[in-house]
């Protein structure tokens, strides 16, 4: 059977092709120069773009942004559910306090300690977590989560216990401290998500994805190509931890300061609930959903204490006096009308207008999903291009 590509289609694919790069650059560029201009948004920024409010409420939101992203590279691409994904963004953030409040390093090797420090604990956590896949491997990661949570806890004389880790500035630059520096802060988290976003494309377009995402469809197929799926769950696990730890790492100066949650299980669910309100599998669906989340915690939380809910009737002043129970009707409805969260529910709708438009210029269409994967990486067997470091040994 032979299928003719339209000329229309054959023009418009060089388009296609620089259209998505160029208009996420242009994003970039216009996100980094927020901070430069006077734009107010009622009710989701408390000030407007060029004051410390707004940028810090941003920034917040960035950071949440690239942590939501690395964490879909585990449950989008290679379909790993983890509870413990939170231990690696409190490593790099409890890790960067504790080298600063102890050693006499500057920042960037302190940093560089915090990451290796973040990098070492995916890989001992990660080779025994996956001995086992599924539910045993949440929950395995969940123990983790919660044996670093206690150890946090009870080590009040390093991590500084319930009360949590401030920032110890001696070695920090100037020009990243205090409110007047905001926006240098600003332009650092934003920084800092175009990395891990890279990160996350370069890993859904390598070999070493196709492999993720074949295995994710069907494990017992990728064997049988004579491939061991387990080490490129491996490699992903611990490059999606380091990106957490960076987003840690983040966080602690941003916030001059941690708290135990940040290593807790109920970080990362809430990550869980970023990724499925944005989208699972979708980049820039986790990039929505850490935004829009961040932003509507940090807003709930200030309406809740306003003169108009308090003057509410007690049937309604209390639920919505609590803002996690309005993002928990928001999750319910996501979930229930979107399944595919916001940029799954976008896709979706411009596929079916692309397929109805195939229709119209051939006279039929031809629908195929769900074995990308694994036509890839059979693409990349057939060359001999089978990943060296996925091959037996």
């Amino acid at each position: 059977m032979s299928t003719t590509t339209p000329a229309s289609d054959t023009a418009t694919t060089p388009l296609r092709r620089y259209m998505g790069p160029a208009l996420g650059a242009g994003l970039v560029v216009l996100i980094a120069c927020l901070p430069l201009l006077n734009i107010s948004v009622p009710g989701l920024l408390p000030t407007p773009t060029y004051q410390p409010g707004a940028m810090a409420v941003m920034s917040l939101a960035m950071v949440f942004a690239a942590l939501a992203l690395s964490y879909n590279m585990l449950l989008g691409t290679a379909g790993m559910l983890s509870f413990g994904h939170a231990l690696y963004f409190g490593a790099g953030a409890y890790g960067l306090g504790i080298i600063l409040a102890n050693t006499g390093l500057p920042l960037i090797l302190a940093v560089v300690l915090s990451l290796i420090g973040g990098l070492a604990i995916a890989a001992v956590t990660g080779g025994i977590a996956m001995r086992v896949s599924g539910i045993p491997f949440a929950m395995v990661t969940l123990a983790f989560a919660q044996a670093g949570s206690v150890l946090v806890r009870r080590n009040s004389g390093v991590t500084g216990g319930e009360e949590g880790l401030s920032l110890t500035t001696d070695n920090v630059p100037s020009f990243l401290i205090g409110v007047v520096n905001t926006r240098n802060m600003y332009w650092i988290t934003l920084a800092v998500l175009v990395v891990v976003y890279l990160v996350a494309l370069w890993i859904d377009r390598s070999r070493l994805g196709h492999l993720a995402r074949a295995t994710r469809e069907n494990e017992l197929r990728v064997q049988v190509l004579g491939l061991q799926p387990n080490r490129a769950k491996l490699a992903i696990f611990v490059i999606a931890a380091l990106c957490a730890s960076l987003a840690g790492v983040t966080y602690m100066l941003l916030q001059s300061g941690t708290v135990p949650r940040a290593v807790s299980a109920d970080l990362t669910i809430t990550i869980l609930v970023m990724v499925v309100l944005g989208g699972v599998g979708f980049r820039w669906g986790a990039i929505i959903g850490g935004v829009l989340y961040t932003i509507l915690d940090q807003r709930l939380t200030f309406l809740a204490g306003s003169e108009a809910i308090a003057s509410l009737p007690a049937v309604l002043r209390i639920p919505l006096s609590e803002p996690l129970f309005i993002l928990g009707v928001l999750f319910i409805l996501v979930v229930m009308f979107l399944p595919g969260g916001i940029a799954g529910t976008v896709d979706s709708l411009i596929r079916r207008r692309r397929l109805r438009a195939g229709r119209r210029a051939d006279g039929a269409g031809t629908v195929s999903g769900g074995t990308e994967g694994l036509t890839a990486l059979e693409a990349d067997v057939a060359e001999g291009e089978r990943p060296a470091e996925t091959r037996p040994s």
